[in-house]
Order: structure tokens, then C-alpha cells, then sequence
């Protein structure tokens, strides 16, 4: 029997840029906060671990790219994480202590192949301290393809909790109409959306996810300053035409018939906590199902690639 009610949290704040052990500190320590405050899901914005280089040129332009760009980017890759590895433990061991669900943005190391690529990855990890999936992101938006590879259809992962369903896309690839509908049709009762968008379409893009799904949204971004920013990088120039605030934030938990559970947060840091009634989201597909009653599947189909893509398959007798 699913459980009637869960208090969620959703994190905004950022670490200090390239220093993933800040991220760490701050993980620990505002999941520790969180679950204090009764939270049993606690989500972390995209990349938090070890953060988003937010106006950073990397010093590429179309046709070039500058020595000090790639040791930026060395130094981006080397502040990267290994799933599993090290980091992954740590914060296993964090969730099974407080006995809380974590779902963490992370810059994922490629472990398979040339350990070179990075991907835009987001965590699962359960109160019992295992390792439930991750999420590639799909597409890369902008600039940031030049940092980050492309996922695939293995990790649009869904995970089963005592309160439902939990799943999600990261920022911009929730502007994919038929990678939302691959995540409504594994079910998602909570549906996480860690972003870098602190615009006012993002608020328009999540009240409609929630609205579409019928589902709770948990939309997590960075409060993220110059002053978290190393100043010893090559391109470190890039920001001096930029505020000091360089996002403003925006998280926020919206239920699933669009409305705000708690209203967005902005230019600062902060923990948004909600207690969530979990009849509302039955409740609310009474009129429209997306994947139930309001399709058509013979008129529409949507054919899901979920097997993991590898450039190098070794065949044996």
C-alpha cells in the first residue's frame, strides 16, 4: 500500500566552482538540515556536484579553442566524479544515515571507454544506502555540448519508493515532448527537474509538466555568485561583464494539477520543504491521463530505445 503523505525537500545553493569537496560539504550538510526538518527525498540541482560553470567560454569559439581553455576544462574533468566511486560512497553512506532518499546532479566521468567524455548525470540513491540509477542528460544544451556527451535511453530511470514513483529530466531536455512521455509512462508520481533556468518560462515549463503529468515537480537550481568562482582560471575574464549574482534561483514544488505547493525562491540560498498528500495526484487524472484514458495509441505510438549504446562491442565464440 502506497504511503498517503512524504515530506520532500528541494536544495538551492552552489558550491565553490571546480571544488568538489565544497559540493560534498554542502550536500552533507544540507541533506542533514533537511531530513532534521522530517524530509524523506532530498534533491540537489543539476551539476551541484562539483557545479555548473555558468558563463565560462572554455575559451572556444567556432574554429578554435585556447590552451588556457583546455586546462579550464582539465581542471572541470579532474573535479568530475566516477559512478561508482568514491564520492558515490559517500553520499550512499550520508543517505542510509539519515534514512532518506538523495538525488544529486552530478558531472559523471566516463569509466567505460576513454574516461575522457564527461556526462550532465543526476543520482538516485535510497535510505538504504544502495545506489538505485542515474540519468544522462540526452542533449547538452548550447555551449554545454562542448562539455558534456549525450546520454542514451538506459537511464531514463524511474525508481519505486514506499510514496510512489520518482523520475525526472534535467533542465532543457524537459522541453522534449517525447522524452517527458517516455517518463509518464513509467508511472512518475514525483518527478524531479534540477535545472540552471532561473527564468520566468521555467516556471511556466514546470507548472505544465505538473499539469501534463499529473504529477508533483520538484525543480531544483543553484543560487550561484561570482564569488563562488576560482579566480585563477585561464578564462576567469569571461565573467567581468556578468553581475555578481549569476543565477538567481528559482526552485520550486508544484502540484499536479500546475499549482504552486511552495512558491518559487529567489536571490538566495535556501531549502524548500513540502509536505506532500500523494491522493492528490489520483485525483487529479479523474480528467486527463496522458498515458491512460487521454491517449491514443492508435493514432499516436512512441518507440523508446532503452538499450545502452556502446562503440565498442567485443564478440566471442
Amino acid at each position: 500500500m502506497k504511503e498517503s503523505n512524504v515530506i520532500v525537500a528541494v536544495v538551492q545553493s552552489s558550491p565553490i566552482l571546480f571544488d568538489k569537496q565544497s559540493a560534498m560539504d554542502k550536500i552533507v550538510a544540507m541533506t542533514t538540515d533537511a531530513a532534521k526538518q522530517g524530509a524523506r527525498l532530498v534533491v540537489f540541482p543539476e551539476v551541484f556536484l562539483p557545479g555548473y560553470p555558468r558563463g565560462l567560454s572554455f575559451g572556444a569559439r567556432v574554429g578554435s579553442r585556447t590552451d588556457g581553455g583546455r586546462k579550464d576544462w582539465e581542471r572541470y574533468w579532474a573535479s568530475a566524479i566516477d559512478i561508482p566511486g568514491g564520492e558515490i560512497g559517500t553520499l550512499c553512506e550520508l543517505a542510509k544515515e539519515l534514512g532518506v532518499y538523495l538525488i544529486v546532479g552530478v558531472v559523471e566521468r566516463d569509466r567505460e571507454f576513454s574516461r575522457s567524455t564527461l556526462f550532465n548525470s543526476m543520482v538516485y540513491i535510497g535510505p538504504d544506502g544502495e545506489l538505485l540509477g542515474k540519468h544522462r542528460k540526452l542533449v547538452p544544451t548550447g555551449s554545454e555540448r562542448l562539455l558534456w556527451g549525450q546520454g542514451d535511453g538506459s537511464t531514463l530511470t524511474v525508481i519505486e519508493t514506499p510514496f510512489g514513483r520518482v523520475g525526472g529530466l534535467i533542465c532543457w531536455e524537459n522541453y522534449m515532448p517525447l522524452a517527458r512521455t517516455a517518463m509518464y509512462a513509467q508511472g512518475v508520481d514525483i518527478y524531479v527537474a534540477p535545472t540552471a533556468d532561473a527564468r520566468d518560462s521555467w516556471q511556466s515549463t514546470i507548472r505544465h509538466i505538473a499539469c501534463e503529468g499529473r504529477c508533483y515537480v520538484l525543480s531544483s537550481n543553484q543560487y550561484a555568485t561570482k564569488s563562488s568562482y576560482p579566480t585563477d582560471l585561464a578564462h576567469y575574464e569571461d565573467l567581468k561583464d556578468d553581475p555578481e549574482v549569476l543565477c538567481i534561483g528559482g526552485s520550486a514544488i508544484v502540484g499536479p494539477l500546475g499549482d504552486y505547493v511552495t512558491e518559487p525562491l529567489y536571490n538566495q540560498e535556501g531549502i524548500l520543504l513540502a509536505n506532500l498528500d500523494l491522493s492528490r495526484i489520483a485525483q487529479s487524472r479523474f480528467d486527463f491521463d496522458v498515458v491512460g484514458h487521454y491517449s491514443r495509441p492508435d493514432v499516436f505510438q512512441l518507440i523508446v530505445n532503452d538499450r545502452k549504446q556502446e562503440i565498442v562491442r567485443s564478440i566471442r565464440d
